[in-house]
């Protein structure tokens, strides 16, 4: 459950996109320039993140900083959504859910798998951290069926919007209380599991440092995800995408682009069984914690988000979750699995742009 990640170094390249989109905004440019240029510098930003995290962990040491990876991992992605919320979006930050989980387990375990066989032929790892991992992510889609299942069950008479509502809130509160039990499991079970980069691998920043970059990368986060969503309108009007099909696909990879590319370079290194990790690891912060965040943070912006999803939306995940836990089942994996989990990804995304919302 617990992730470190060294940022990519090449995704600063990207930066140009910040000023890009915030001058675009102060003067009023087009509307999809700005989207695209908020979505271009969101990425290394979200790089800088993890890096200013993972600099901070190496001088805080494996239990705080196993802390502070789990608790900041998905930052700029839930920064985005929180954003997304406060504009009323709901439908675009429900489809970011189940997107991301989606396209940790397919697409990005899909390609780690695919570019980690083409170099290293089978891979083998311990099965013991992905099996529990893919236990976790069982019950964590358990959890977000129940309330999808009951309203699509109960019709009518039988059921009330308060009824929904209450029965989210309940289940984002047993999620938060999970994912925090699955914290302390790891935390004393063995040290060594949160961590997954050697003290030489992560960056030499003081904490000062880190802090300073921590702070200002969310910030401009935060003013990024501001120009994207208020751009959103405009660029469904002109692209003629939906907001759910924004939601599903673009803006979990805009979100975790870093931490993606991480998982596939660690298994072009031969290091599956931390690729796989991340990608699991990933998966289950959004569905335990990120997800549920979202349910009780909007109720500050006087919303209300809930955890009802459509059919497709809970077939893809179940499908992906099991797929998961497929792959952790026998210790091994090879390109063609990869593949076939990019397939896989693929024909959900063509679905889900002709899918209506």
């Amino acid at each position: 459950m617990l992730k470190r990640i060294k940022t990519i170094k090449p995704l600063n390249y990207l930066l140009p996109g910040v000023p890009l989109a915030i001058l675009g905004s102060l003067l009023d440019w087009n509307a999809s320039f700005n989207f695209i240029a908020a979505c271009i510098g969101l990425i290394p930003l979200a790089g800088l993140i993890g890096e200013a995290t993972e600099a901070m962990s190496v001088v805080t040491g494996p239990k705080i900083g196993g802390l502070l990876n789990a608790t900041l991992g998905n930052a700029a992605e839930l920064i985005i959504t929180i954003v997304a919320i406060k504009a009323g979006l709901l439908d675009l930050v429900k489809a970011s859910i189940t997107g991301s989980i989606i396209g940790n387990l397919l697409l990005v375990t899909g390609f780690s798998l695919l570019m980690g066989g083409i170099k290293n032929g089978t891979q083998r790892f311990t099965r013991t951290h992905a099996t529990t991992n893919a236990t976790m992510l069982v019950l964590a889609v358990i959890a977000l069926c129940v309330p999808s299942l009951f309203t699509h069950t109960l019709t009518g008479e039988n059921l009330s919007v308060g009824t929904t509502e209450a029965i989210s809130l309940g289940v984002a509160g047993v999620m938060i209380v999970l994912y925090v039990l699955g914290l302390i499991f790891s935390l004393r079970v063995s040290e060594s599991a949160l961590t997954h980069t050697t003290p030489s691998e992560a960056p030499r920043w003081s904490m000062l440092k880190s802090v300073i970059v921590l702070a200002a990368a969310t910030a401009i986060v935060v003013w990024l995800s501001e120009i994207l969503v208020h751009a959103v309108d405009a660029v469904m009007a002109a692209s003629g995408l939906s907001e759910f099909f924004l939601g599903i696909i673009l803006i979990p990879i805009i979100g975790n682009v870093a931490e993606h590319l991480v998982a596939v370079q660690v298994a072009w290194k031969n290091k599956i069984e931390l690729s796989l990790e991340i990608a699991l690891g990933s998966s289950l912060q959004i569905a335990l914690f990120v997800a549920p965040v979202l349910v009780f943070a909007s109720l500050v912006f006087g919303q209300q988000l809930n955890l009802v999803f459509n059919q497709f939306e809970l077939l893809a995940v179940i499908a992906a979750v099991i797929v998961a836990a497929l792959v952790s089942s026998d210790g091994e994996t090879n390109w063609l699995e990869g593949a076939q989990l990019i397939a896989v990804y693929i024909i959900l995304g063509v679905a889900f742009f002709f899918l209506p919302k």
